[in-house]
Order: C-alpha cells, then structure tokens, then sequence
C-alpha cells in the first residue's frame, strides 16, 4: 500500500513575473546606517515553484538588523498558502517598523502574507484579492474526507489572518466576500481594514504573468486580463542612433555548432533542433542563455516523468516557472496526483537496480511433466 502525503493546499499560481532588473524577488538595504530601509520585493509565485517562506525567512534574517524599517513590496499571483502564512507571521514579527506596499496585485496566498504588515500602502490601482483555498488530492473515499477537513481547517487560518489585520471587520462579511472570490479595488480594501492607505499609481509591465494563470480564477476582472494582451512600450535605448557603429556580424555557424556540442555534452541532443528555433542564433549570449534553459526544462520534465513534452517547451522558449505551471496543469488535469520532484538528476546517481527474473509457474509445472513423461517412457523400455 502506497504512503499517504498530506496534501498542500495551492492557490492556482504559476508564472514567474518579470520585473524591471530581471530580478523578480530581490532584498536589498539602502542608505546610511541611520537611515537605512530594507526593502523586499516579491514579484511572483510564492511557495515551491516561487519564493518559499524559508527562504525568504532567511534572506531577511541575514539583512534585518533590527532597527530599520523594512518595506516589503508585493506583486504576486498567489501559491501556497503555508508559506503565505508563514509569511504573514515573519512580517507580523517585525512590528511597527514593516510596511507592506501593493504595487499592482496581491492575490490568494500573497494577500494572506500582506496583511501581515502593521501598515499596507495599496497603490490607487492595484488590487487585493481573497478566495477560498484550493488543491488537488489523489485517493480513496477516506482520504477525499481528510482534505476536505484540511480545506476547511486552512480556511479558519485564512479568516484569523485577515482578522488580525482588520479586527473591526464583520466577519459573515468577510467570509462571504472570502466565498465569492472578491477581487478588491485600493478603496475597497482599505475601507474593509485590510489597507491603511492608498498610494500613488505605479505602472508594472508584465505584472500578471500569463493569461492562462489568471484565467484559472473564477472572476478575475476583464481589465486586469486586458492589460495581459498590452504590448511593451518600446525601449529607445534599443534604437541605434544615427551616428552608430555597425552592429557586430552574428557567425551563425558557430553557434549552430555550439549548441550542438553543449547539447551532447547535457544528454539533450534532442533538443538541438528546438533550441536552433527557439534563438534564432541571434547571438552568443541567447545561445547560452537557452542552452541554460533548455536544461532546467529537460530536468523537470524528467522529474515530472514527462520527457516527452521537453521538444515543445524548448521549441516555445518557456522559462521554467512557465514549464512548471504547464507541467501542473498537466498533472492536475490527468488525475495522477502526485507532485513533481524538482531535484535535478546527478550525474552520480547510481545505476538503477537489475531487477531478478521472476519465476514463470507455468514453464515450471511444463517442465516437470516433461521430466515425469520421459522417466515413465523410459521405465516401459526397460521393462519391454
């Protein structure tokens, strides 16, 4: 009989959201020692897939000196509501001096985290968004009835959290608004308790990740996936002026036959072709930056015990926190229910075992009536 795992209750996320470094979770402190600010930024998933809770835990215990202000900035879909709560004590810890800032969405398990703060800034046009927990299991009867309990269980952890934040809230109110999936505008929310205060307006390009993620909500609000469809302004810094040299010659060549030495120095000699069309062999630098890529994609795949489907994320250029998402989709939607291990495979790992040949009950009774059969003809000989 298979091991039981508990489940972990999930919040429909999954995409890594871009922002303006490249970098979409960062802690820094700036200025001088008295008048220094901590600052972090969540730009994304939260949980396994995302930032956890220990690491982010970890990363601030290694900055915070235990005066200056922390200022902790959200702009995050969702995940898992573990590390979202996690997260709502560690900034709950820090006292008067953490402030939490909403600079577009804080979703799910990040609203959870967010309220967390002794003060919330929303910007004007951001929004805070509250829902029941959600999660897939695998099992029998028994084991449906133990995540419905765990489902009901987190749900009281969801209610305290926000409580805690805007004690004075009538709290049929709040679950009801929690039941519905309510999407929160800056006024609404600070006029429910769970922000103190309407911010300026910021524009995050990207903000939302994939339409797909924030489709799988039941009422997520037409303007917010309208931005999703936005092209990016263009960058001037990437217009040649006219006084500029010629751009550098690509040898298309080269790269050509650098990805098809790194690929068989991977194992991934099956993904040469993708990668030759995923980058275009524009230059050096996206070729290894997609040889990188095209590893970590091979690896989860593996890990999710779908190998197959790495040819076409490869081909698509999908990062790994898009590949991640799919590959949950996929799991969700093929009722196997079980987790991808993201542990990437050592080129250590020992040999798998030779399994012994079983015996075949068959052959053997076949071949002791062939040895009676052959004794019994022999003694009628002897006998003649």
């Amino acid at each position: 009989m298979s091991k039981k795992t508990p489940p972990r209750i999930y919040n429909k996320a999954g995409q890594q959201v871009p922002v303006q470094d490249k970098s979409w979770y960062a802690v820094h402190a700036s200025g001088e020692a008295t008048e220094r600010v901590i600052e972090v930024f969540v730009y994304g998933e939260i949980g396994t897939w995302g930032i956890t809770a220990s690491q982010f835990m970890q990363d601030l215990r290694a900055i915070d000196d235990g005066v200056s202000p922390v200022i902790a900035a959200f702009n995050s879909i969702g995940g898992d509501l573990f590390d979202g709560l996690a997260m709502h004590n560690t900034l709950s810890r820090l006292g008067e001096r953490c402030t939490a800032r909403i600079d577009a969405l804080a979703a799910s398990a990040a609203s959870v985290a967010v309220c967390g703060a002794h003060k919330v800034v929303i910007a004007s046009n951001a929004m805070l968004m509250i829902h029941n927990p959600w999660t897939y299991a695998a099992g029998d009867a028994d084991s449906f009835r133990k995540v419905a309990d765990v489902l009901d269980q987190t749900m009281e952890a969801i209610i305290a959290a926000y409580k805690a934040k805007a004690p004075d809230i009538d709290e049929a109110e709040l679950r009801g608004l929690v039941a519905a999936e309510t999407w929160l505008t800056a006024s609404e929310a600070v006029a429910l308790g769970l922000a103190d205060e309407v911010g300026d307006g910021v524009q995050v390009k990207a903000c939302l990740g994939q339409g797909g993620v924030m489709q799988r909500y039941q009422h997520t609000p037409a303007e917010l996936l309208a931005q999703l469809d936005e092209l990016p302004d263009p960058d001037p810094k990437s217009e040649p002026a006219p006084n500029d040299p010629p751009a550098h010659v690509v040898d298309s060549a080269k790269l050509a036959l650098l990805i098809t030495q790194r690929c068989a120095e991977a194992g991934i000699s099956n993904l040469v072709a993708p990668l030759l069309s995923s980058t275009q062999l524009e230059s050096e630098e996206i070729v290894l930056a997609g040889l990188t890529r095209a590893k970590a994609v091979h690896d989860l795949c593996v890990a999710a015990r779908l190998p197959e489907l790495s040819l076409e994320y490869v081909a698509a250029g999908l990062d790994e926190p898009a590949v991640r998402a799919r590959l949950f989709d996929k799991i969700v939607s093929s009722g196997n229910g079980f987790e991808i291990d993201n542990s990437v495979p050592l080129d250590e790992d020992p040999a798998p075992k030779v399994q012994a040949k079983q015996p075949n009950p068959s052959s053997i009774w076949a071949a002791r009536q062939a040895v009676h059969a052959g004794q019994s003809n022999s003694a009628k000989g002897a006998r003649a």
